[in-house]
């Protein structure tokens, strides 16, 4: 890996970290009158498909930069690093990670279709010509 590649896995962890944050801090958003209009506290589910689209994402570019397995998963490891972390041990002591249907969809739709994307990686590397 060059200079330019060990920055720009940086750089995709960073995003993965931020996107990790953004996604709780917007989890429990609902149809409830204040952010959205009121429908009765209807959930909007939007952060799970921002995971499902961001996080296979950054693993597909960071599978570009090298074929090893730890560099690809690098973004996946963050994401659920921060996640896990932050969800539990939020800011101030708050659990941002609840025990509902919603905390269960963003890691799946985070980890799940990124995992998928890891494995097309792998698959990719062990069957290129040596």
């Amino acid at each position: 890996m060059t200079a330019r590649d060990r920055v720009l896995l940086v750089v995709l962890m960073l995003d993965a970290v931020v996107l990790g944050v953004v996604e709780l801090m917007f989890l429990p958003l609902s149809f409830d009158g204040y952010l959205l209009p009121n429908l009765g506290g209807f959930p909007l589910p939007l952060m799970p498909l921002l995971a499902a689209v961001t996080t296979p994402l950054l693993v597909s570019v960071a599978g570009t930069l090298s074929p090893r397995v730890v560099v690809a998963a690098a973004p996946l490891a963050a994401w659920i690093v921060t996640v896990a972390w932050v969800g539990v041990f939020g800011p101030g002591g708050d659990v941002l990670l609840t025990a509902d249907w919603r905390s269960l969809l963003l890691f799946g739709c985070g980890a799940l279709p990124s995992a998928v994307v890891l494995g097309r990686v792998l698959a990719a590397t062990h069957s290129a010509p040596r």
